[in-house]
């Protein structure tokens, strides 16, 4: 299932979003050595895990986490245009239909099949919640290799500047268009599925 969870006031009262941080911790702490904050030792969460943010949790029938993003309203404080804005040739893109997604992480307890999976449903919810919100960009910052993945998805996305060295790791920053085209665009290249998105959990979050 697909859950999206937005603006949760409480956000480690909700069993999906602990098993997200807790996953979050794995991969880019001890996985990828980030120097992020981590919380009670378990989970990583920083000052953008606020009660603006929204996320997209792909989870297992018990609730557990397999797959997830946050996404940032680009009017407020968000990670391109407040800690990186450097790697943009222009000014950072700020909009109310221009969104930041981060934190694109995918759990760590799967085959490679599975994540291949898991990563295509989260691509797809990303598209089907940005269609269904009136969302029509995406940002984002990425590592090399993540970030030259993004762009060979078939999508209609470009870099926002020049890739730099920041700290030990290359990394780039990248714009994504979102129309009513764009499931086609990433069909053809494999990785758009049909998904759900489950907004009940708004509620429960709220």
């Amino acid at each position: 299932m697909v859950l999206v969870v937005e603006r949760p006031r409480r956000p480690l009262d909700h069993h999906a979003l602990r098993s997200m941080f807790e996953a979050r911790k794995r991969v880019f702490v001890d996985l990828l050595k980030w120097d992020v904050p981590v919380l009670e030792g378990r989970y990583e969460l920083d000052q953008f895990d606020d009660g603006h943010a929204v996320y997209l949790v792909i989870a297992d029938e018990q609730g557990e986490h397999l797959g997830s993003a946050r996404l940032l309203e680009t009017c407020r404080p968000h990670i391109l245009g407040s800690l990186f804005p450097e790697l943009c040739a222009e000014a950072p893109p700020r909009g109310p239909d221009i969104v930041e997604i981060t934190r694109f992480c995918l759990g760590c307890n799967q085959s490679s099949a599975q994540r291949l999976q898991t990563r295509n449903r989260l691509v797809t919810a990303l598209v089907e919640f940005a269609l269904a919100r009136g969302i029509s960009t995406y940002t984002g910052v990425a590592e090399m290799g993540w970030l030259q993945q993004i762009l060979a998805f078939g999508w209609r996305c470009r870099p926002l500047g020049l890739p730099r060295m920041l700290g030990p790791r290359m990394v780039g920053a990248l714009r994504i268009e979102i129309s009513p085209e764009t499931p086609r665009l990433l069909a053809r290249n494999g990785i758009h599925a049909p998904v759900a998105l489950d907004l009940a959990c708004e509620l429960e979050a709220a």
